[in-house]
């Protein structure tokens, strides 16, 4: 059995034991250099976060666990194919491979796919359904805030050196 093989059966198993607990059929396994580093199931049942998407959850104990959000190298396992968020999410972590066992099209028949995201996300912003406007605030008198930040990062590491 391939390690995708395997390591995707235990996301089902996750997301089959969820449904047993109320939640929806997701399940997420994360793993670096061959070994789990975290599991996870989508728990928006339970706590009415719109963002406890498994993958999402295995990407929050992962970072918890290795003490960095830099999960650079790991692969992401998913029961279902990912939602844009989780895979903005595991972009921006590091993820290096996503590997999903249930598509879009598989989901779609029972009010599980995101394509519809997806579609509205590809679409210029003033096209898409949520209205998303630039609007530059800079409130007067006060340091550009990435300037700030950059400076207290600066000032942070040199106290670090010190």
């Amino acid at each position: 059995m391939s390690d995708e093989s395997r390591f995707l059966g235990e996301a089902i198993e996750l997301a089959r034991a969820n449904i047993g607990r109320g939640g929806r059929p997701f399940g997420a396994v994360l793993v670096r250099d061959g070994k789990v580093i975290a599991t996870a199931v989508n728990e928006i049942h339970a706590s009415n976060d719109p963002t406890s998407h498994a993958e999402m959850n295995a990407i929050r104990a992962a970072s918890h666990q290795l003490g960095t959000p830099d999960l650079k190298g790991s692969a992401m396992y998913a029961s279902g194919h990912p939602c844009p968020m989780c895979m903005a999410a595991m972009r921006l972590a590091g993820v290096a491979k996503v590997f999903y066992a249930y598509s879009n099209d598989d989901g779609a028949p029972f009010g599980l796919s995101t394509a519809a995201i997806y579609e509205d996300l590809a679409k210029p912003f003033a096209k898409q359904s949520m209205a998303i406007r630039y609007v530059p605030v800079r409130p007067e008198g006060k340091t550009d805030l990435y300037a700030e930040w950059t400076e207290t990062r600066s000032k942070q590491a040199q106290g670090k050196q010190a």
